[in-house]
């Protein structure tokens, strides 16, 4: 059975993957559920100081101490890029890396570059002198793809629990070291398959690491381990059987 490390993208704790943790461990897995340093419960130690380097650290410590190997580390959204860097710290401890609706961001590119200008404006405004990316108003009307396949439980679940998100972890740059790489797998939700492969034809920045990965179209909004938790752990588990 494989051993899963699950890392959740921007202002969710390791709470979000609790349906699909469940469900692996059902079938043998050994599965961690990550909450990053300054995020839900993990809240109270958030900082100007906490960024990306922080949540690396927060992934490569558990690791380290759990004596974990051969591990399956999944990365949602903002979580890929913690979970790049510490691949490519310990790529002898980890047999893949699956990024689900997100992609390994190249050398000096951080989450923040993935905004058009009047995007990170905008983002700016909200955050002003803090050092805490607000979460949405997880409102379907306002962001019907990235909600899609939500019910009525899930966004109240998102709306209550949701937090704010270190501001470093998105503004600074992913930074490689040029490690061995491992095998990687991508399982994109709001966008086809097709269109993934083409970007990363194309050398899209986004998806150019992803050259020879496994792809995995799964048809739903941006948090699938909440609007289709069984379908991703479905995924996961094939993708570490292969």
């Amino acid at each position: 059975m494989a051993t899963f490390v699950l890392v959740p993208g921007f202002w969710l704790g390791g709470w979000a993957w609790r349906e699909v943790t469940a469900d692996l461990r059902g079938r043998g897995h050994d599965v961690y559920a990550v909450t990053l340093t300054g995020v839900a419960d993990r809240a109270h130690l958030a900082g100007p100081d906490v960024g990306l380097e922080t949540h690396t650290n927060d992934l490569t410590a558990l690791i380290e101490a759990e004596e974990l190997r051969d591990v399956v580390l999944v990365g949602h959204s903002g979580g890929g890029m913690p979970v790049t860097q510490a691949a490519d710290r310990m790529p002898d401890r980890i047999a893949r890396v699956v990024y689900v609706e997100s992609g390994p961001l190249p050398d000096g590119m951080s989450q923040f570059d993935v905004n058009p200008p009047e995007e990170q404006e905008r983002l700016r405004a909200r955050i002003g002198d803090g050092h805490l990316l607000p979460p949405p108003a997880w409102e379907p009307a306002e962001d019907p793809q990235n909600l899609a396949g939500l019910d009525d439980g899930a966004l109240a679940l998102l709306r209550r629990r949701s937090t704010g998100h270190p501001l470093g972890a998105a503004t600074e740059p992913v930074r490689r070291t040029g490690g061995r790489p491992v095998p990687t797998a991508l399982v994109a939700c709001t966008f086809p398959v097709e269109v993934a492969a083409a970007m990363i034809a194309e050398g899209d920045p986004f998806f150019a690491g992803l050259v020879g990965a496994e792809l995995h179209g799964l048809p739903t909004g941006h948090w699938p381990m909440l609007s289709e938790p069984k379908v991703l752990a479905d995924l996961l588990d094939t993708i570490a059987r292969g």
